[in-house]
């Protein structure tokens, strides 16, 4: 009894101040491989939309914390790496890395549905197609440490603080599907 007390209480005060989970736009863009892919996706597991560019510094700090997560949840998580405004080749970019991302070269498109006006963007998408977390939602409220270092500097010091966030929001997912 004291335990379901703890986790409805847990459980509450992890939903405390969070929005209410929004649709995710609809789209259908053309993998690298040029098979189309519909989303949102229907599923027992969590998508994430990563747009991103390989001149982003913010972008090259968080791909490892993302290739990580993509390791440690095997299928029950999905990153969609959709490169924007590259003019580079997002397919050797990905290669001479290592990632193994499901690849969209060309999401521009998907960019003005989702409200991206810079990278990195990334938004955790559950399988009933609510948007569960926007990395654009983190606020730093003292950014008085930042203000003398690099753009490598800075994304150094932050992709780390990104990636344990976005991993919480996937357990949090995650953790609802079992308890259904």
């Amino acid at each position: 009894m004291l335990k379901t007390i703890l986790t409805l209480t847990l459980l509450l005060f992890a939903r405390a101040g969070l929005a209410e989970p929004t649709p995710a736009p609809a789209f259908t863009l053309p993998d690298s491989d040029g098979r189309d892919i519909t989303f949102p996706r229907a599923h027992q597991g969590v998508d994430i939309y990563y747009f991103w560019a390989s001149w982003c510094p913010y972008c090259k700090t968080l791909m490892p914390h993302l290739q990580s997560m993509r390791i440690e949840y095997g299928d029950a998580v999905t990153i969609y790496a959709m490169n924007i405004r590259d003019e580079e080749m997002p397919e050797v970019f990905m290669l001479e890395h290592g990632y193994d991302f499901v690849l969209m070269p060309e999401a521009d498109p998907v960019m003005e549905p989702y409200g991206v006006l810079a990278t990195p963007a990334l938004f955790l998408v559950d399988g009933q197609g609510k948007i569960r977390f926007s990395l654009y939602d983190m606020v730093f409220s003292d950014n008085s440490e930042y203000e003398t270092l690099t753009q490598g500097q800075k994304a150094g010091r932050r992709a780390p603080y990104w990636a344990a966030e976005i991993r919480q929001q996937i357990d949090r997912v995650l953790a609802e599907y079992e308890s259904d």
